[in-house]
């Protein structure tokens, strides 16, 4: 089995911001792939399609590893066949990249889930958030997309999704 993890935290409060760039492309990739409805499970919204679980982890971004390790360890899925999709700061707004078996960089979510899968051997879509802005890093996150910005969030959406089908 594949287990894709899209980042994020649930609630109102952060419904749209940065920081849930996780959750639009797993959205977006199980409606462009006809997955189920989401069911909550394993401290996740989860749907199973085939030999691929989608999850949204429920957990808030900060505590992602409980919900990621507790599905893989429920369906014996090894670190190698789990990607993470999340908001990275330093790529800029619209652009992905690709990456395995490396550190946090500083992303609360992603230093979880090493922390508790116990390895770093996982892969990565990393969707560019741009910190241009003159705030602290944990204010940049919780911002919403602007107008100008929302046309190239939506391309780099499809393109992930584009890249995960490959997968």
């Amino acid at each position: 089995m594949k287990l894709i993890v899209g980042l994020g935290n649930y609630g109102k409060k952060y419904e749209k911001t940065r920081h849930n760039y996780g959750f639009f492309v797993i959205d977006e990739f199980a409606k462009r792939n006809n997955f189920p409805e989401f069911k909550s499970s394993l401290f996740s919204l989860l749907s199973i399609k085939n030999d691929v679980i989608i999850a949204k982890p429920q957990t808030y971004m900060n505590n992602s590893g409980k919900a990621v390790k507790a599905i893989a360890d429920y369906y014996k899925i090894d670190p190698e066949d789990i990607i993470v999709v999340h908001d990275d700061a330093d790529i800029e707004i619209g652009k992905i990249k690709e990456g395995e078996n490396r550190g946090s960089a500083g992303h609360n979510g992603i230093k979880s889930i090493i922390e508790l899968l116990g390895t770093k051997n996982f892969k990565r879509l990393r969707m560019g958030i741009n910190n241009s802005f003159d705030l602290p890093l944990e204010d940049v996150v919780l911002k919403k997309f602007n107008k100008e910005e929302e046309s190239l969030v939506l391309k780099a959406i499809n393109e992930a999704c584009s890249i995960l089908e490959e997968k």
